[in-house]
């Protein structure tokens, strides 16, 4: 998604683009712009990589640009960019997995240096903690304490219900306070 929206209204920018195009264009843009730097932060904690979490939270622009002319209430369009986020970072830890298992390939998981500049010592700890949790409880407190959703919102974003949001972050948190304790001693 360009940032630079000086010929988005008009569809300029891609050419042979219909007004229902130029739209939809405008439109993605104007997310873009408000939402893409706190959900590619959201994508960092679930993937402890910038570049993988800007490659993903690119993709779920591009497939709600794809689908914009299907989505039946605009004013969704958040709550669908986290649900593809957050469904893209599952993808990429899979996809991660799977070449973990795969024998001869290497595999890098060292965090960019402009992850590892932002973040002190006891952030770095936090993360690592909650990158040891399940992966149903870090998303929950992810969406509960970075993104600051309601449980409703992050039912939706899990596709689980309030109930299931309230005891998973109930138990996400007891272990995530456990692990810490830990790392402390």
């Amino acid at each position: 998604m360009r940032a630079d929206t000086s010929n988005a209204a008009t569809g300029r920018d891609f050419p042979g683009t219909s007004p229902a195009d130029a739209g939809a264009v405008a439109a993605v843009t104007r997310l873009y712009q408000g939402h893409a730097v706190g959900l590619i932060r959201l994508a960092v904690v679930m993937l402890g990589d910038r570049p993988a979490a800007e490659d993903v939270v690119q993709d779920a622009f591009a497939g709600l640009y794809r689908r914009w002319v299907h989505l039946a209430d605009p004013g969704k369009a958040p709550a669908y960019l986290r649900s593809a986020t957050i469904n893209g970072c599952r993808n990429e830890l899979r996809r991660r997995l799977r070449a973990r298992r795969r024998p001869g390939e290497p595999v890098t998981d060292i965090a960019s240096a402009e992850f590892a500049a932002l973040v002190g010592e006891e952030h770095r700890e936090v993360l690592a903690g909650l990158r040891r949790l399940p992966s149903r409880q870090r998303e929950a407190l992810v969406l509960r304490f970075y993104l600051d959703l309601t449980e409703p919102e992050i039912a939706a974003a899990m596709g689980v219900s309030p109930g299931t949001v309230k005891s998973t972050t109930a138990r996400g948190l007891a272990s995530l306070g456990r692990l810490l304790q830990e790392n402390s001693r």
